[in-house]
């Protein structure tokens, strides 16, 4: 730990640790114990001026992030950590781990992490991008899993899930993660991760969700951080849609399918 102090105080104002000694500080299984890190990486704001040296490497950013504080130290968040991490010559397997440990770990939201890796410009390089299609695929799932647990834990009605709404005879109107056809009040899980097409995943929301309420179906959209952080609260959010439902117009007729 001192050499941790020593780096940090190498980065003098505003430094604070990254990339593997971070990851090892918010306790990540796949980082390698602070013992075992040759070089630690530091971020510093672009204005600074400190030299890397064999054992601190310095890493300049135009946009340092708010640091927690563990042991007394100054830390990136756990998505920065990764992100300048990853930025080093790894091999697949770790960026891979140490992605997925992140997320399915509880230290971050998947969109969270791809946003930096988007900033560092890092989605381009394969090991990254393989991992990222990794990370997206077992948040989405973990997402689900507290969704479901959120309807059994909080006592709201069972409701159909991982269906796709059709007009009879008519088009597609879209995938949602549970519906309450008795109400027609939806849930869709807003996994989005900022990707280059990302303004375009935000236009095809909205005009999912525009099509459906005006189809008189109340779409609630829940995010993975809410829903582990204030579950009771996005408990109460569907909630107050279900009970409003009995004050709307009937919703047009739709075709539910399995999805």
């Amino acid at each position: 730990m001192d050499r941790f102090r020593a780096a940090v105080r190498h980065g003098r104002a505003e430094a604070m640790l990254t990339g593997l000694a971070a990851l090892s500080l918010h306790r990540l299984a796949t980082a390698p114990r602070p013992d075992l890190i040759e070089r630690i990486d530091i971020l510093v704001p672009r204005t600074r001026r400190p030299r890397s040296t064999d054992r601190v490497r310095v890493v300049r950013t135009a946009r340092p992030p708010l640091p927690v504080e563990i042991d007394g130290l100054p830390v990136a968040p756990v998505e920065r950590a990764l992100a300048d991490a990853v930025a080093q010559p790894a091999d697949a397997d770790t960026v891979r781990r140490l992605l997925t440990e992140a997320v399915g770990g509880g230290h971050c939201e998947p969109g969270m992490v791809v946003r930096e890796l988007s900033r560092a410009r890092l989605l381009g390089r394969p090991q990254v991008a393989a991992a990222v299609d990794v990370l997206l695929t077992e948040g989405r799932a973990l997402a689900e899993q507290r969704l479901y647990a959120m309807v059994r834990r909080c006592g709201l009605p069972d409701p159909l899930w991982n269906v796709d709404l059709r007009l009879p005879g008519g088009p597609h109107l879209g995938a949602l993660d549970a519906y309450w056809p008795a109400q027609a009040v939806a849930v869709e899980l807003d996994t989005r991760a900022a990707r280059r097409d990302e303004d375009t995943l935000d236009a095809a929301y909205t005009r999912k969700r525009e099509h459906l309420e005006r189809l008189g179906v109340t779409v609630v959209r829940l995010s993975p951080r809410g829903l582990r952080e204030a579950r009771e609260q996005q408990a109460t959010v569907v909630r107050t849609a279900l009970m409003a439902a009995a004050d709307r117009p009937p919703a047009a007729h739709v075709v539910v399918l399995p999805r």
